[in-house]
């Protein structure tokens, strides 16, 4: 079902997200139509505004744990929660986000007949066992715990993805993205990145948890952005995929680095580590290089003084 002169009408969800929003002006730039889907729990229309004036851009508000009924020929379910600070306000919703959500958004798939994107993420992989992780690894998570709603939720939507694949041989798509950054951050997700930038912009003390020596693998958002929309190009690999930067830093490494950047002169004050939080996070992406031919381009000082820039630019305004 594709539009005149071969454009697609895209359907994202949660466009209007820290990614979503990004992935929304990429493929709008590509000249793709884009449906744009949110109900804006934790997402923020600035983030889209400057995107509402353009002919190929819709704005829908709704909350995909209620069926959608559209038309549309692809479609990327990027809807849900995704910091520690907002998946754990309402963890029920958070995880009927998850679940009822890919339930209503394969059921539109199906009916449709076209291809669908789930962007799950690097939480299936729990505190790993396992290093780096690569896409075979199943995982160490607490079913219990409270990062349960989000990871056990991201867990099942694989799940119902690839059973929809099997029993009805859907067309489904199926990425692991790790931990993302760059403009368009919520100031008070509680995601490393932005804490750091927004504590040192602010002169406030920068909190590590832990001992700082916990790492992480951080990827600017432009090139994820190219990775999803790699995944949903090709028609040979169905996933699941990891999408993230190998390059592996340590907290208190990132911390140094926001202070150098942002000037700043606020002192690095350590608490205690979270429940569950993972000491190491690393992709292997092997497979995305092989099959997508993709891996990131952007180092982190150039993604970390582009995020610093907006988070300057947030702050100033107010």
């Amino acid at each position: 079902m594709k539009r005149g002169g071969g454009i697609k009408r895209v359907l994202v969800t949660g466009g209007a997200g820290f990614i979503g929003s990004h992935l929304c002006e990429r493929l709008l730039a590509r000249g793709d139509e884009v449906l744009c889907v949110d109900n804006f729990f934790t997402s923020r229309r600035q983030n889209i505004a400057h995107l509402l004036g353009h002919p190929m851009f819709e704005l829908m508000r709704h909350d995909i744990t209620w069926p959608l009924y559209v038309e549309v020929d692809r479609i990327y379910n990027l809807a849900c929660p995704a910091s520690p600070v907002h998946y754990q306000f309402d963890p029920v919703q958070t995880t009927k986000t998850s679940v009822h959500g890919a339930i209503n958004m394969l059921g539109l798939a199906k009916r449709l007949k076209v291809r669908i994107l789930q962007s799950s993420t690097s939480e299936v992989y729990g505190d790993p066992a396992e290093h780096p992780q690569t896409e075979s690894y199943w995982g160490n998570v607490n079913p219990i715990g409270p990062r349960a709603c989000y990871d056990e939720g991201k867990r099942c939507a694989e799940t119902l993805f690839f059973d929809y694949y099997r029993q009805h041989n859907l067309q489904i798509r199926v990425v692991r993205i790790f931990n993302t950054y760059g403009p368009r951050m919520h100031p008070n997700d509680g995601r490393v990145v932005s804490n750091f930038i927004v504590q040192a912009l602010k002169g406030e003390p920068i909190t590590l948890f832990g001992t700082g020596s916990q790492s992480r693998s951080f990827c600017y958002v432009d090139d994820l952005v190219t990775g999803m929309i790699a995944m949903m190009d090709q028609d040979e690999l169905v996933g699941p995929v990891n999408l993230g930067n190998p390059g592996e830093f340590t907290i208190l490494e990132l911390a140094t680095m926001v202070k150098e950047l942002t000037g700043s002169t606020s002192e690095i004050v350590f608490q205690p580590l979270p429940q569950d939080d993972p000491v190491r996070r690393r992709p292997d992406i092997t497979l995305a290089k092989a099959k997508l031919h993709w891996e990131p381009t952007i180092p982190l000082r150039d993604g970390l003084t582009r995020t610093v820039a907006f988070f300057r630019e947030l702050l100033a305004a107010g």
